[in-house]
This record gives structure tokens, C-alpha cells and sequence, in this order.
């Protein structure tokens, strides 16, 4: 079962794990889930970039300049979650019902995202059965596939749950014109003359 996502975090230098924000997850029987860190609100204001690309999509109440907090009455804020409860989210995302088709990752630029993802969980090494320990790179597959036009990225840049569902839709793109390359293929090898 491929399940494309797409991770938001905070970068604190070398000496400091990488935060998670925000996971997106789509899979490709049509579930999907959306998982914010509760304990990254200060970070994720705080810093220079992500307060002003990632912060508009969170659920995040700035009744004061000084005064920041999550906002009860966002649509998003059901999604926000503390940071112990999100590995089992993730494992059980990536595994129930999933037993005879295990996922398969797909992200964009996923280096950082797969990551994010494992520190979720610990370390690489402590990833539990079923999560995988690679994640396939779907910029790797657009430039061996030149010639298909991936959709425009969502206007809302760095919302992890919607640049998910762009990278399914870019998969998807990308797989049709190799389907078809595939089986135009196997037509030719069809073809016998007398």
C-alpha cells in the first residue's frame, strides 16, 4: 500500500533532534491522516522562517502579540496532538489492515521527512515491524519522467496534510505515463511476424 506524506518541522542545529510540527498522510485506499505537535508551538513561532510559511496553517490563537496558543475552535485543532500519543498514530496508520500489503512511503524531497519520521519513533534502528525504513523519492521518479507536468503545488505551501495529497497526485501522474509505457511495451513484444 504506497501512503505519500509530507513532514513539517523545526531544524535547532546539531545539537537538537529535529521537531516535528506536522505530519500529512495519504493512503492510497483514500484514508488519510493529519497529526500536529502539541509541544512545538514556541519553536514553531519563534522561528524565522516557519513562523511565517508554516504557522498560518496551524491551529494557533494570537490574541496578543505576546501571547500565543492553540486555538480550540480551529477546524484543525482535533488534530493536535502530544508528541508520545503520535508514533502509535503513525505505526497504526502504516499497519492495521495493512498485514498482506505493507506500506510503501512516498514523498517529496523526503530525506528530512523520513528523517522526522523515524525520530518520531526513537531512532531508525527502533522503528517497530511494519513502518519502513526508506522512503521512496518522488523528485527522483519526476526527473526520470521529464515529460509529465506535475500539478501546481497547493497555494498553501507548508501544510504537511495537503502537500500529502500533491504528492499522491504527482505519484499518480508520473505512474500513469509509465503504465502506459509499460504496456505500449509489452504490446510491441506481442507482435510477431511471419
Amino acid at each position: 500500500m504506497r501512503v505519500f506524506y509530507d513532514c513539517e518541522f523545526v531544524e535547532r542545529g546539531r545539537e537538537l533532534p529535529i521537531q516535528l510540527v506536522s505530519i500529512g498522510m495519504v493512503r492510497e485506499d483514500g484514508h488519510e491522516m493529519y497529526l500536529i505537535n502539541e509541544e512545538c508551538l514556541s519553536n514553531v513561532v519563534r522561528h524565522p522562517w516557519l513562523s511565517v510559511n508554516v504557522v498560518p496553517e496551524l491551529p494557533i490563537a494570537f490574541d496578543d502579540p505576546y501571547i500565543f496558543q492553540w486555538n480550540k475552535d480551529h477546524e484543525d485543532y482535533a488534530n493536535v496532538m502530544a508528541m508520545d500519543a503520535i508514533p502509535l498514530a503513525i505505526h497504526d496508520f502504516l499497519t492495521v489492515g495493512l498485514e498482506l500489503d505493507p506500506a510503501e512511503l512516498w514523498a517529496w524531497y523526503g530525506a528530512y521527512d523520513h528523517v522526522v519520521l523515524c525520530q518520531t519513533f526513537g531512532s531508525m534502528a527502533e522503528l517497530p515491524p511494519g513502518v519502513p525504513m526508506f522512503t521512496h523519492e518522488l523528485k527522483q521518479l519526476s526527473e526520470e519522467h521529464p515529460q509529465v507536468v506535475l500539478p501546481p503545488q497547493p497555494i498553501r505551501r507548508h501544510n504537511a496534510m495537503h502537500d500529502a495529497r500533491w504528492v499522491q497526485e504527482a505519484f499518480r501522474r508520473i505512474n500513469d505515463v509509465r503504465n502506459v509505457r509499460t504496456i505500449s511495451n509489452e504490446v510491441e513484444a506481442e507482435v510477431v511476424e511471419d
